[in-house]
């Protein structure tokens, strides 16, 4: 079965190397960008089905995926996945103040050692330039996909299964996010992951590959 695979901002495919399925011959890897520029929408198509799997901004264009083609997702995978990042009335997100020191630590450092990557485990970050992690930063601030999502679950069309991977102590993407998915989607799975934070690929890939085999 093809497997989609939808990276997060600024992410690397280090991401993934821990992960059996992102080995296998029909997987596909798309950085931030790729997803920016269509190629998640071109990638679907192309395959036909597919499992989608999405971490953080690639979580976001995995339910914009499920939003838009349906029919063509086999399973759905999201690991650290919100419909709208920022912080709004009622919604817990992040907030202005946040996203900069988000955005400061991740220059300063490349990635190296933020967001729960546990000792051990390769970086699943990579530097950029400012260009491309300005375009990345504002699909963040500006995305909401709640009224969509709304709408998918009205349609009925989301019949495909769903594995929701979230951390307890997420400081980017809040834990109540989970909560909000899962209601959009009520087949799907839920794992509320302890002692780690926003890096789950790298924290806990044997979780995420088990999920997407239970699919393919």
């Amino acid at each position: 079965m093809k497997t989609l695979i939808l990276n997060g901002w600024a992410a690397s495919k280090a991401a993934w190397s821990l992960c059996g399925f992102a080995k296998d011959e029909d997987s596909r890897i798309l950085t931030y960008i790729e997803q920016l520029d269509g190629e998640a929408e071109k990638a679907l198509d192309e395959a036909g089905k597919a499992i989608v799997v999405g971490w953080s901004m690639g979580g976001s264009s995995a339910l914009r995926l499920a939003m838009t083609r349906p029919g063509k997702i086999k399973g759905l995978v999201l690991v650290a996945a919100t419909a709208r990042m920022m912080e709004a009335n009622n919604w817990s997100g992040m907030s202005e103040r946040r996203l900069k020191a988000f955005e400061a630590g991740f220059k300063l450092t490349g990635g190296e050692g933020l967001f729960g990557t546990p000792e051990g485990r390769p970086n699943p970050y990579e530097r950029d330039t400012d260009e491309r992690l300005a375009r990345g930063l504002a699909y963040l601030k500006e995305t909401d996909l709640r009224l969509g999502l709304i709408d998918l679950l009205s349609s009925g069309k989301a019949k495909f299964p769903v594995w929701i991977f979230q951390s307890e102590k997420d400081g980017i993407v809040r834990p109540e996010n989970a909560k909000f998915l899962a209601a959009v989607f009520p087949q799907a799975k839920v794992e509320m992951i302890s002692g780690t934070e926003h890096a789950l690929p790298v924290a806990i890939p044997e979780r995420i590959d088990a999920a997407v085999r239970s699919i393919g």
